[in-house]
C-alpha cells in the first residue's frame, strides 16, 4: 500500500513586518498542529533581514520547525520606499520565479500540495493553478475589515463616493453597526491621493480574484467577529476559515530590522500604569521631516512619557528625533523593539501611529492621531465593545 503523502504548505508573504509575523505564527500553528511540512517565502531582501548572519542572501534556513526559502522579485539589495509608489511593491516580477520555487520543490521530493498568500499577491492564485495546486488567502487584518471592503466592492462603491464631503453620513454595511464616512479608509473616497488610488486598486484585485477562487483563512476569533463573518457568508463564492488561535510569533525569525539595544522595557518598568505613549508607524512608511516634527511637538506638549520608533532609514540630521533623544525629555526614541512585549507591558496605556487588524491594538484601549485614516480604525470603532464582551468586561 502506497505510503500517504504528507502535506507541504508554501506560504508566500507579502515582504512587511505586519505580514510576515502572521504568517510565521501561522505556519507554527500549522506546523504543530498537523504536523505538516511547512515552507514561508519572502522576499531576498526581507529574508536577509530576517536572518542577518546567512552566508548567502538566498540561503535556506530551518528553524526545526518551519522552512524559509526566499524568492527574488528583481529587488534583492531592496526597493526605495521613500516614493511610497505601492506598486512598486506588488512583486510582479516575483510569479515566474515563485512558480520555479514550486518545481524545485516537487523534484527534491518536496511538492506544495496547498500555496497561501497574503493580501496583495494575487498572481500566487495563478501560480498555484499552473501547477494544479490549490490556493488559499491569509487575510491578516481583522473580519471587519474583510466584511467593510467586501461591501465596498458589492454595491457600496458609488454611494460612499457620492458622500466624499460629507464624513459624518452614515453607511450601513449588512451584518455591521451603522459607520460614518469618517470612520472608513481614506482610499474609500479619495480620488486625488495617487497613494490611496493605488492602494485601493490592489484591495480590488485581491476581491476580484476571490471571485473565482474564494478559499480565505481570516486571522481573527469566531466570538470576537461573528457579526462581520456571517455578513460575507456566501458558501456559493467564499468559504472563510477562522485561523485566530496561532498564538504570538515566537523565536528571533521575523524581524526586519535589528532590536534596539537600548533597554527600552527596564525603561518602561520604571513607568506607571497606562501612562506611556507608544508611537509606531511600521516597517513600511516614511514619516516626512515635517510630520515628524509635529510629532515632536504634540510628545512634548503631552507631558506625557513616551516610547516612539523611528526606523534608522527614516532618520535625517538636524531634525526633532535628534532634539528629543538629547534634550532630556521623559520619553525614548528606538530605531526598532519588539512590540508584542512593549503592548503588553502596564505602563503602556496609549499607542499612536498606522492602525490595522495586524497589530496589536486589541490589547489596550486605543487612542491615536490619523494622519490618514488606515482600515484599522474601522475595526476599532466597531470591535472594541465586542472584545470587552470577550474579556468580560461587558455584557
Amino acid at each position: 500500500m502506497a505510503e500517504k503523502q504528507q502535506h507541504h504548505f508554501l506560504i508566500i508573504a507579502y515582504p512587511l513586518q505586519s505580514h510576515i509575523n502572521p504568517c510565521i505564527n501561522l505556519a507554527k500553528y500549522l506546523m504543530s498542529s498537523t504536523g505538516s511540512a511547512v515552507t514561508l517565502s519572502t522576499t531576498v531582501s526581507a529574508h536577509r533581514r530576517m536572518f542577518s548572519s546567512i552566508s548567502k542572501p538566498d540561503q535556506e534556513v530551518n528553524d526545526g520547525l518551519v522552512t524559509y526559502i526566499p524568492f527574488s522579485d528583481g529587488f534583492d539589495e531592496g526597493s526605495k520606499r521613500g516614493s511610497m509608489d505601492f506598486k512598486e511593491f506588488i512583486l510582479v516580477k516575483s510569479q515566474p520565479n515563485v512558480s520555479t520555487l514550486v518545481g524545485d520543490l516537487a523534484a527534491a521530493g518536496r511538492p506544495v500540495t496547498c500555496m497561501i498568500r497574503t493580501m496583495f499577491l494575487e498572481w500566487v492564485a495563478e501560480v498555484a493553478s499552473e501547477h494544479g495546486i490549490p490556493s488559499v488567502l491569509y487575510w491578516i487584518q481583522a473580519a471587519t475589515v474583510f466584511a467593510a471592503y467586501y461591501h465596498y466592492f458589492h454595491g457600496f462603491e458609488n454611494l460612499i463616493r457620492s458622500h466624499a464631503d460629507d464624513p459624518l453620513s452614515t453607511v450601513c454595511f449588512p451584518g455591521l453597526k451603522p459607520l460614518q464616512i469618517r470612520d472608513l479608509p481614506s482610499s474609500f473616497v479619495d480620488t486625488v491621493n495617487t497613494f490611496h488610488i493605488s492602494f485601493l486598486d490592489c484591495f480590488r484585485d485581491v476581491f476580484q480574484v476571490l471571485e473565482r477562487d474564494g478559499r480565505v483563512l481570516v486571522n481573527t476569533f469566531k466570538a470576537f467577529e461573528a457579526e462581520a463573518l456571517d455578513s460575507v457568508n456566501n458558501p456559493q463564492t467564499l468559504s472563510l476559515f477562522v485561523v485566530g488561535s496561532c498564538g504570538p510569533l515566537s523565536g528571533v525569525a521575523g524581524y526586519l530590522f535589528k532590536e534596539d539595544e537600548k533597554k527600552y522595557m527596564e525603561w518602561l518598568d520604571t513607568k506607571e500604569e497606562g501612562s506611556v505613549v507608544y508611537v509606531s508607524f511600521g516597517s513600511f512608511s516614511l514619516m516626512k521631516k515635517e510630520q515628524k516634527e509635529e510629532m515632536v511637538r504634540g510628545l512634548k506638549e503631552s507631558k506625557k512619557p513616551f516610547l516612539w520608533v523611528v526606523r534608522k532609514d527614516n532618520r535625517e540630521e538636524g531634525e526633532g528625533v535628534l532634539e528629543i533623544e538629547e534634550g532630556g525629555e521623559d520619553g525614548i526614541v528606538v530605531e526598532w523593539c519588539d512590540q508584542v512585549r512593549v503592548l503588553a507591558h502596564r505602563a503602556v496605556g496609549c499607542l499612536s501611529g498606522l492602525v490595522d487588524g495586524t497589530s496589536a491594538v486589541g490589547e489596550l484601549g486605543v487612542c491615536g492621531r490619523r494622519w490618514w485614516r488606515s482600515a484599522g480604525w474601522i475595526w476599532i470603532s466597531v470591535r472594541m465593545r465586542n472584545w470587552w464582551r470577550v474579556c468580560g468586561v461587558v455584557e
